[in-house]
């Protein structure tokens, strides 16, 4: 039910938000001080764009890579809803022949949405799909309505609702796409759109969803600071006019580093649904990353039966094979180093009590073992525990052939060496000290 009844401000100028967005300096946070109280739905989810926005940061994927992809994420999500669904491009054969292999799986989740320009002539491709919802692409800041679209408000505003009249007359559903909410005019035009579609949700009888695009990551956290960049108060005055928390989706970019910490932020005052990509891959700084939602999703609402956690190791491991992604050594849940502990007596902790320098049972959860690199810092202790975690053996700490791997490594940092002992040299040198039978490989 809606509290008022927001008109449109049709203005002959764009407002450009210049006291927040100077563009010749960094953009400024701007106190208010003004609070909403926190409204966490029942159920939150998590939904992808990988196949929309990650094909934005790198060459397209085969319809193949995207099935593997695809099976991946219904493998996390377990048949739980979780990972509610998935947008796709429609414009390329490649892009269609992608959502009919997709289809033929028959998943319910995640559920294949599409993704189209608010021009009429695209929405055929929805329908063409059998689709039974598409993202459609709805501006929402002056920057946009003004200075690309050459429009006004009311002009912009009155094309984005033909286009969402026109999904729902064939029994679509419309899920409008406010790009660049967070230098949009709120009271203005945000809101006034908004409730525009709900008046249109409510005609047909059938949902109308907005997705909220921090476009340039300008979004914060906080709900003491002023709209448009403030989170909280953006969701808290749409649930105020009457849009359903089901009804809500944020979308973020990592521009200035709040990526992860904006989408849970949707989550906590209102917004059911957050967007994500595979480890954060999408156009330019990315999006939130799927399986730092999937862990965020855990914290907040605890793990949930039928989610198969240790399947984000196993996605990251065919990206890196399959399909090219570097991914950074110190990323978190996946890089290589995520549990890898450097400094000796740090090494010496983890050996007698894992829990001390792992954040959690990384084995049990994500099927990933704790363990040290080796440094001049490693000492006995951790050249024992990369061995005992390499080739699955107990060994005595003080054993002789430590002692002379410890004396190669003590040799090669008295030379004046800075980087890190390489696995390969770690593999030559155990074969040398234990003989030409070295223990077992993991």
């Amino acid at each position: 039910m809606m509290h008022n009844n927001p008109k449109l401000a049709d203005v002959s100028t764009p407002n450009l938000c210049r006291e927040a967005f100077p563009y010749t300096e960094f953009p400024k946070v701007i106190f208010d001080n003004k609070s909403v109280p926190y409204e966490i739905p029942e159920k939150i989810w998590v939904t992808d764009t990988t196949f929309r926005d990650g094909q934005q940061a790198r060459p397209p994927y085969t319809p193949q890579q995207v099935l593997r992809i695809y099976d991946f994420l219904h493998e996390i999500d377990g048949g739980t809803g979780l990972i509610r669904q998935c947008e796709f491009f429609l414009y390329s054969d490649r892009d269609r022949k992608a959502v009919e292999l997709c289809k033929e799986r028959g998943y319910r989740y995640p559920e294949i949405t599409g993704w189209i320009r608010a021009v009429a002539a695209d929405f055929r491709l929805v329908s063409e799909m059998g689709l039974q919802e598409t993202g459609i692409l709805t501006s929402a800041s002056d920057y946009h309505i003004f200075l690309k679209l050459r429009k006004t408000r009311a002009q912009a505003m009155n094309a984005y609702l033909d286009i969402a009249k026109a999904a729902l007359d064939t029994g679509v559903i419309p899920r409008c796409h406010f790009e660049d909410v967070t230098r949009a005019d709120y009271d203005g035009f945000v809101l006034p759109f908004s409730a525009e579609l709900m008046k249109l949700a409510k005609e047909y009888n059938k949902p109308v969803k907005i997705r909220l695009c921090d476009t340039l990551g300008f979004g914060l956290p906080w709900d003491g600071v002023t709209l448009p960049r403030s989170i909280p108060r953006l969701i808290h005055g749409l649930r105020k006019i009457g849009v359903p928390a089901e009804w809500l989706e944020w979308h973020g970019h990592n521009d200035l580093h709040k990526v992860q910490v904006n989408a849970a932020t949707a989550w906590f005052y209102g917004c059911c649904a957050a967007n994500s990509s595979i480890f954060g891959v999408g156009e330019r700084t990315g999006n939130p990353p799927l399986e730092a939602m999937v862990v965020e999703h855990a914290q907040i609402k605890g793990m949930t039966p039928g989610v198969n956690y240790a399947a984000i190791t196993a996605l990251a491991e065919y990206a890196r094979k399959e399909l090219g992604f570097e991914i950074p050594h110190n990323y978190p849940l996946v890089g290589r180093d995520f549990n890898v502990t450097r400094a000796g007596i740090h090494a010496d902790g983890l050996l007698k009590d894992e829990e001390i320098y792992n954040c959690f049972d990384t084995e049990k959860l994500l099927k990933r073992a704790a363990s040290v690199a080796i440094t001049d810092k490693a000492g006995l202790a951790g050249i024992k525990h990369w061995i005992e975690a390499t080739y699955q053996v107990e060994i005595a700490k003080h054993d002789p052939r430590v002692i002379k791997i410890k004396d190669k490594i003590d040799a090669e940092y008295c030379d004046n060496r800075v980087s890190a002992i390489s696995d390969e040299e770690m593999f030559e040198w155990v074969k040398e000290v234990f003989g030409t039978k070295p223990p077992p490989l993991r």
